[in-house]
C-alpha cells in the first residue's frame, strides 16, 4: 500500500505549493440516514478536492471546491440563494474524520464523518469515472500522513508503515446495500451453479437470506420506524425468488411482498422489496450493476443485489398481471435514466423514453429446436486447442513489468501488432490459425528521439503505416513506418482543437493507400489530412458543438458514413462531415467506451461498461424506408429498434463471485472482411472472453453467446479480419489465436475453469518482445 512513499516526498517537499494534491472532479455528497429531509442530498454537482497546507505546521485541510460552468459563476453572485457556506467545504485532516475509500458502481468513492452532524452522518465525494485508481491510492496515503504529521507534530517521513495504518480506516460510507445476510449454505451454493432461466415453485416453501425466524422479535419494526419516508416512484406486488445454484432454478422466498423504487434524493434510487410492517428482503441501489432484465412472457423480472466485496445474488420478482409489470418498469427504468442522466425522465420525449425502454426489455423467444439452439452455427471445430499438449514455457525476463496494453489486427499484411509499453510486437497469422512471432519494435520515440508509450494505435496506408498518439501531446499524431519501424513523421492536427480519437476515412480504408482519416475531439467531428501544409485538420469538414458532447468513440461504414458516440451514451449518425448529423439516437445514460458498425451501415454495436447495444440503423417502414439512419432522420413511425446484449444476470452473479472483479467490457467488435457479412461480436470482460451470435441474438434466442475463460484478464482482442472462426486474444504476457468454436455455453464448468494457458507455442505466443 505504501509503495508510493517517494512520490508523497516531493509533494510535501515543495514547500512553495498550497496545494499537494488534487482530484480534479466530482461530486460532494452529505449522507444524513436518519434525517427526515432524504438519505442523500447533493452540495457541489461538479467540485474538485484537495489536500491543502494551512500556515500551522503539521496541519493540513481537506478542501472540496466547487467548480462551475462557463458563466454560471456569475450567475451564482447575482442570487439571493446563494449557499451560505460559500464554494469551498474546508475539513481538518484529524483521525476523528476517519478519512477512507471505497469503489462503487465502478467510481471511487471518498467518504468522511461529518462531525457536526449526526454520528451517522457523513460527507462523500464521488470521483468522476476518468479518475484513475493509482491517484486515489496516493490522495488517500497523503491523507494518512498529514494525519500523522497533526497527531505527533513531525515530519511523516520516519513514520513505519504500521505507524501510518493506524489511520487507515474501513469503515463503510454506505449502509450494505442489501440488509439480509445469506446463510452459509447459500454462500457455498454461488460457486457451484449457473442460472438457466428456470422458475421453481417447491411444495415446501425454501427458507432463505429473508428467514424472518433468525431475527429477536421487534427488530423488524424498529428497523420500519427509523427509516425515512421516501418519495415513491412506483409500488406493485410480487413474489419473490433467489437463484439457487444447486438445484439451477429460482427458488420462491416469498409470494406476499411489495417491490418499490424510491427517490432517495441527489438523483439517487433505491429498489426495495419488503413484507410491511416485517422485514426487507432486499434493499439495493440503482444502478447498471444490477443487470436489469424484464421478461413478459413470465411476468418477471431478474436483477442482481451486491453486498461488500461485490458478492452478488440474483433474484427474481414475478408479478401478478402485465399492468403491474409495466408500471414496475416504468418507475425503474426512470430511476435509472435519471441517475445516470441526472435529469428528470419527463424532460425526455416520448419517443427517446420508448427507445430506452425498448432496449431493456428481454426480446421475445422464439421456438427454437433443441437442435438449433445447440448449433455451434456453422464454427471450423478443428481448431481447438484444448486438444494440445501443455507446455509450460516462462516468458523470457526483460527487465520491466509491462504487460499488454493494446492490439492491431492487420487487414492486408496478415499480422497482429500487440503494445506493451514503448514497444510493439509483432505477430504473424499463419495458414493453421495460429500465431508466430515476427519481431519486436522495441522503442517507440518521436522523431525528435521522445520515447513514449501509444495512447491510440491505428493501421493505416495497406498496413504499411501505423498512426499512434502520445497521450501527453493531444494535438499531434505520429506516423511509423511498419517496415523501419521508426516514427517518421509527425503531424500537427489544429493549434486548439485536441484530437481524442481518430478512426479510418471508411472501414476498409487501411486496405488501401488512403491518407485521410476521421478525428474527433470531445466536442468536434473533422478530417485529417496529411498531405496539407501546416496543421493536417480540413477546415471545411470541420463540425463543431458548442455544448459539452463529450464525444467518446467513433467508426465508419465502408461509403464513409460515421457514427459518432459520447460519455452521456448518446449516439450521432452522420452521411458526410461538416453538417448537422441526420439522426440522433436518445442516451440510456451509460457512456459509450467503444463504438463499431457493419460495413453496410445496417447495424450500430455500442460498447458500454455493463452491456453492449446493438441496434437496427435500417429504416423499415415510412416514408424513408429502406433508407439508413446515416442517410434520413428517422421518422416517428420508424424508430430505430436497439437491442442491449447483457449476460444474464445469474451469470454476472458468478462472474464476480469466481473474480472479485466488476464487469467492464473491452470494446466490442463485429467480425469483418470485403463481402463478409457480420455473423458474430466479441467482446471480454476480466478473464472472460465472450462471443454473441448475431442470428441467435435476432431470433430472441435464450443464451446467444459462449465464452472461454482464461486465468488472467484479457487486455484486447479481435476477429482475424476476413473470418468469425478465429479470434486473437491478447494477455497480460501472452498472446493467442483461438478458433471460435473453442468457446463453450455459459455453465457452472466453464465460467468456473480457466482454459490450459500454456501449450503448444504454435497456439499462444511467450514472445520476448
Amino acid at each position: 500500500m505504501f509503495m508510493i512513499r517517494n512520490v508523497s516526498k516531493l509533494l510535501f517537499g515543495e514547500t512553495s505549493k498550497q496545494d499537494l494534491l488534487q482530484i480534479d472532479s466530482g461530486q460532494l455528497y452529505l449522507v444524513r440516514p436518519r434525517s427526515p429531509k432524504g438519505y442523500s442530498e447533493c452540495i457541489f454537482k461538479e467540485s474538485a478536492a484537495f489536500i491543502r497546507r494551512t500556515s500551522t505546521p503539521h496541519h493540513y485541510q481537506l478542501v472540496v471546491q466547487r467548480v462551475f460552468e462557463e458563466g454560471e459563476e456569475n450567475l451564482q453572485e447575482d442570487s439571493e440563494d446563494e449557499d451560505e457556506n460559500g464554494n469551498d467545504r474546508v475539513f481538518l485532516l484529524d483521525e476523528s474524520l476517519h478519512f477512507r475509500s471505497v469503489f462503487r458502481d465502478g467510481q471511487a468513492v471518498f467518504a468522511w464523518n461529518d462531525l457536526l452532524g449526526d454520528p451517522e452522518d457523513a460527507f462523500e465525494f464521488v470521483c468522476d469515472t476518468a479518475t484513475q485508481p493509482g491517484q486515489v491510492n496516493t490522495f488517500e496515503i497523503v491523507a494518512m500522513q498529514c494525519q500523522f504529521e497533526r497527531k505527533y507534530k513531525r515530519s511523516y517521513e520516519n513514520a513505519t508503515d504500521a505507524d501510518l495504518e493506524q489511520f487507515s480506516f474501513s469503515s463503510p460510507p454506505i449502509p450494505p446495500i442489501v440488509r439480509p445476510t445469506l446463510p452459509e449454505a447459500a454462500h457455498e451454493s454461488l460457486s457451484n451453479n449457473l442460472a438457466e432461466g428456470a422458475v421453481s415453485h417447491p411444495k415446501g416453501l425454501r427458507r432463505g437470506p429473508g428467514d424472518i425466524d433468525s431475527e429477536p422479535e421487534g427488530q423488524e419494526q424498529s428497523q420500519e420506524e427509523h427509516r425515512p419516508d421516501l418519495p415513491i416512484l412506483t409500488k406493485e406486488s410480487v413474489e419473490l425468488h433467489l437463484y439457487d445454484l444447486d438445484s439451477g432454478t429460482f427458488i420462491l422466498q416469498d409470494s406476499e411482498l411489495e417491490a418499490s423504487v424510491l427517490d432517495s434524493g441527489g438523483w439517487k434510487y433505491t429498489l426495495e422489496v419488503a413484507n410491511p410492517g416485517k422485514r426487507h428482503w432486499v434493499t439495493q441501489a440503482v444502478v447498471p450493476d444490477i443487470s436489469p432484465v424484464f421478461n413478459f412472457d413470465y411476468l418477471s423480472f431478474i436483477f442482481n443485489a451486491y453486498q461488500e466485496e461485490h458478492i452478488a445474488f440474483s433474484w427474481l420478482l414475478r408479478f401478478r398481471d402485465m399492468p403491474s409489470l409495466e408500471r414496475f418498469q416504468e418507475g425503474l427504468m426512470r430511476g435509472l435514466w435519471e441517475h445516470l442522466n441526472q435529469t428528470s425522465w419527463l424532460k425526455a420525449k416520448v419517443d427517446d423514453r420508448d427507445y430506452i425502454v425498448e432496449a431493456f426489455q428481454d426480446i421475445a423467444m422464439s421456438d427454437v429446436s433443441e437442435d438449433e439452439e445447440s448449433g455451434s452455427g456453422g464454427e471450423d471445430e478443428e481448431n481447438t486447442d484444448d486438444s494440445l499438449p501443455d507446455e509450460t514455457t516462462q516468458f523470457p525476463e526483460d527487465g520491466t513489468q509491462e504487460e499488454n496494453s493494446q492490439l492491431a489486427v492487420g487487414c492486408k499484411s496478415d499480422r497482429s501488432f500487440v503494445i506493451r509499453g514503448s514497444r510493439i510486437g509483432v505477430f504473424k497469422h499463419t495458414p493453421s490459425n495460429h500465431l508466430e512471432f515476427s519481431t519486436t519494435i522495441n522503442k517507440v520515440q518521436t522523431p525528435k528521439g521522445k520515447a513514449f508509450e501509444p495512447k491510440k494505435v491505428m493501421l493505416h496506408t495497406g498496413d504499411t503505416s501505423m498512426i499512434l498518439q502520445d497521450q501527453s501531446n493531444t494535438h499531434s499524431v505520429f506516423r511509423m513506418d511498419i517496415e523501419t519501424g521508426k516514427i517518421v513523421d509527425e503531424w500537427r492536427v489544429h493549434d486548439d482543437i485536441p484530437i481524442v480519437n481518430y478512426v479510418p476515412e471508411n472501414k476498409f480504408a487501411q486496405l488501401t493507400n488512403e491518407q485521410t482519416f476521421i478525428g474527433h475531439s470531445k466536442n468536434a467531428i473533422f478530417r485529417v489530412d496529411p498531405r496539407l501544409s501546416g496543421n493536417k485538420m480540413v477546415d471545411s469538414e470541420l463540425k463543431q458543438y458548442m455544448s459539452k458532447n463529450d464525444f467518446s468513440a467513433a467508426a465508419t461504414t465502408e461509403k464513409g458514413y460515421i457514427a459518432v458516440a459520447s460519455n452521456k451514451g448518446d449516439i450521432r449518425l452522420f452521411d458526410r462531415l461538416g453538417i448537422n448529423a441526420k439522426s440522433h439516437l436518445p442516451a440510456l445514460g451509460d457512456p459509450i467506451v467503444g463504438l463499431d458498425v457493419s460495413a453496410d451501415g445496417g447495424w450500430i454495436l455500442a460498447t458500454c461498461r455493463t452491456y453492449l447495444l446493438l441496434v437496427d440503423a435500417k429504416q423499415n417502414s415510412g416514408k424513408n424506408a429502406g433508407k439508413l439512419g446515416f442517410e434520413k432522420a428517422f421518422g416517428k413511425d420508424s424508430k430505430p429498434k436497439p437491442r442491449r446484449l447483457a449476460l444474464a444476470p445469474s451469470h454476472v452473479a458468478q462472474f464476480q463471485h469466481e473474480t472479485k472483479m466488476p464487469l467492464s467490457f473491452t470494446v466490442a467488435k463485429f467480425n469483418t472482411g470485403v463481402n463478409a457479412e457480420e455473423t458474430s461480436i466479441v467482446a471480454s470482460t476480466g478473464p472472460f472472453i465472450i462471443t454473441w451470435d448475431l442470428k441467435k441474438v435476432l431470433r430472441g434466442s435464450k443464451e446467444p453467446y459462449s465464452i472461454r475463460r482464461y486465468s488472467e484478464e484479457v487486455k484486447a482482442d479481435n476477429f482475424r479480419f476476413g473470418s468469425d472462426k478465429s479470434v486473437i486474444v491478447a494477455l497480460p504476457q501472452q498472446v493467442d489465436m483461438v478458433a471460435k468454436g473453442s468457446f463453450k455455453k455459459a455453465t457452472r464448468q466453464s465460467i468456473a475453469t480457466p482454459v490450459k494457458q500454456l501449450r503448444s507455442r504454435s497456439s499462444i505466443v511467450n514472445s520476448p518482445y
